[in-house]
């Protein structure tokens, strides 16, 4: 049989649970903090990838970020895009200004065959750990080093990498500019930029800093800081800082000159329509001279 002093243990042990219990509940009730309904409706209309691309830990962060700025003007979803955000901004009240769509561009050209191999790595496949180590198998440290840490890190299937090349290679059909890619780099040679009009849009791929010739002589794609894509340029869209050219997208016009330009092939245009090669004229019969 238990004895008494057991016996009293456990009832002053209830007792003071249930007085605990008592002074917790009033606690949370004096100081509860009732949430806006809007954000659990926010939050149901969000894609619900949670990939941190719009700046915050998850969707519903962002959602209590929109209901508690009272707009949209700052936030954007860039899994959902213009029509997740026509959603978000109708649960407010207000109306939401479309954005031009993103993708993911690689700022690197240097493939197998323009950069030659001087190193072998034999560790751990990881871009973060390799770059740390040593600046690459090619005599370019600013290149991509090739062990796809960016294909893991996207959760939408848009990144692989070309075995040809060793370059990663962007679906812009799957890419939601999320970020993600661009965060995980070591190199930096990833960049969100405006998608275009039908795809079409005109950068530079390659982030070599170094001088022409040494940059040249490690990568023959390299960007060598001439600046001839500048000068043509007459919508002062390219800029040339620390030997490397650069063209804002939002002055961009698409006219190419700078590709037509460039004498290395840095300066790119993707998602031009190809032009068909006209075929040869039919040469005329020749009429014998006895008949004319």
């Amino acid at each position: 049989m238990m004895s008494s002093a057991m016996i009293t243990t456990v009832v002053l042990l209830t007792v003071l649970g249930a007085l605990l219990a008592i002074i917790l509940y009033v606690v949370a009730s004096k100081f509860k903090v009732e949430e806006d309904p809007r954000i659990d409706e926010i939050e149901k209309v969000m894609p619900g990838a949670n990939c941190g691309g719009c700046g915050f830990a998850g969707c519903r962060a962002f959602a209590q970020s929109c209901v508690e700025k009272g707009n949209v003007d700052e936030n954007f979803c860039p899994v959902g895009g213009n029509e997740v955000m026509k959603k978000v901004a109708a649960v407010l009240g207000i109306e939401a200004t479309a954005k031009a769509p993103m993708v993911a561009v690689v700022r690197c050209n240097g493939t197998c065959e323009a950069r030659p191999r001087i190193n072998v790595y034999d560790g751990k496949l990881s871009c973060r750990v390799k770059a740390s180590l040593y600046s690459g198998d090619t005599g370019c440290a600013f290149g991509c080093v090739g062990c796809g840490d960016c294909v893991a890190a996207c959760q939408f299937g848009a990144l692989s990498m070309d075995p040809v090349t060793g370059l990663p290679v962007v679906d812009e059909n799957l890419c939601t500019a999320c970020g993600k890619c661009v965060k995980t780099c070591p190199k930096g040679i990833i960049e969100l930029r405006n998608k275009g009009p039908r795809g079409m849009r005109v950068y530079v791929r390659c982030s070599n800093k170094e001088k022409g010739g040494i940059a040249r002589k490690a990568c023959q794609s390299a960007c060598i800081g001439c600046g001839k894509c500048a000068k043509v340029c007459t919508h002062e869209a390219i800029t040339v800082e620390n030997n490397l050219a650069y063209i804002d997208f939002t002055k961009c016009k698409l006219c190419k000159k700078c590709v037509a330009e460039c004498p290395t092939g840095a300066a790119v245009a993707v998602g031009f329509p190809v032009k068909p090669v006209p075929k040869p004229a039919a040469e005329a019969p020749q009429t014998p001279k006895n008949e004319a």
